[in-house]
């Protein structure tokens, strides 16, 4: 948000709490919600999404209704009655769409797989400027409803934690995802932090920001303590692989380290040096989704952990934490 924008946002918050803070929470919740506008900006985002375009110009679409008007949009590559084969689910992350995701995309398409990439509600081709983990786990359901379960749903940042969100059960009369393995890419283990800071740069008080918190229930039916996504890789016991990038700015490397401490079913790779967003078409990172979905010697052996061109045994990791 720009300087001035973002000033008088303050001043607009600053004003309505003192009027009511159960209204300013309420307002919060709606801008928090805002998606950014789907057109690409700056040269190198341009470039980006017409690359990804073009990789996904011969894909099938598809429209997908959900609850209450909003619709999520979907990309299909390898589709139709063509022999027995592998089903995989890709979703993106917040201000992204399928597009951005394509290298995965065709690599994952490459190997014969029928491939569904989402764009959530507020992204892509999708439609409106409104998106809440509801909603992403509703389009993660209409998914399946439309295609069918799933052998393996890889997700990037807010992606990645939809997906567990819906592996979890959480929402209310939304399915759960159906599938064997989840790869999540520089993705969060929990949300609260995102509603503190979030608070913090609007200039909530106490009674605005419980107010803005109390939202998420209402449309959810859940607690946002409830969104612990590290745990839920604990309980759904599905073979996880965590891709993350010690250099990323968005989403804190302590999330993936979260997710790694769930337990055995859980496997750890550093991507360093891709930052946030590149991380998602590195083929490092692709050779490593593409082992993983195969089920590759380290998945099955669960002995290390890559880290760069480094192996770092699991009984040297508790060290390696507490110095980073």
């Amino acid at each position: 948000m720009a300087n001035f924008a973002l000033e008088v946002t303050r001043l607009g918050f600053q004003a309505l709490q003192v009027i009511s803070p159960q209204l300013a929470g309420k307002a919060a919740f709606r801008l928090f919600c805002s998606t950014p506008s789907p057109r690409p900006k700056g040269k190198k985002a341009k470039s980006a999404h017409a690359a990804g375009a073009a990789r996904l110009a011969g894909a099938e679409r598809f429209v997908l209704r959900l609850a209450g008007g909003a619709k999520a949009h979907a990309y299909r590559l390898n589709g139709g009655a063509i022999g027995q084969r592998k089903r995989y689910l890709v979703t993106h992350g917040w201000g992204s769409s399928a597009v951005y995701m394509a290298d995965l995309v065709s690599m994952l398409a490459a190997t014969g797989a029928e491939v569904v990439a989402l764009d959530f509600p507020g992204h892509g081709r999708a439609g409106g400027r409104f998106l809440h983990m509801g909603l992403a786990v509703e389009a993660i359901a209409a998914a399946g409803d439309r295609f069918g379960a799933f052998d393996a749903a890889i997700g990037h940042s807010f992606g990645g934690a939809a997906l567990m969100v819906s592996a979890g059960g959480l929402i209310p009369d939304a399915a759960p995802a159906s599938c064997e393995r989840v790869v999540l890419i520089g993705a969060p283990s929990e949300m609260a932090w995102l509603f503190t800071d979030f608070g913090r740069m609007v200039g909530l008080r106490a009674a605005a920001q419980a107010a803005l918190e109390n939202e998420v229930h209402r449309v959810t039916g859940r607690r946002l303590e409830d969104f612990d996504a590290g745990n839920m890789a604990r309980s759904i016991g599905w073979p996880v692989l965590v891709i993350h990038a010690e250099d990323d700015k968005e989403v804190s490397p302590a999330h993936a380290r979260r997710y790694g401490a769930a337990g055995k079913s859980v496997r750890l790779f550093w991507a360093n040096g891709f930052g946030h967003r590149r991380i998602v078409g590195a083929a490092p990172v692709l050779g490593a989704i593409a082992a993983f979905l195969e089920g590759g010697p380290e998945e099955e052996t669960g002995e290390s952990i890559k880290k760069d061109a480094e192996i770092i045994p699991f009984f040297e990791l508790p060290a390696r934490r507490a110095a980073l």
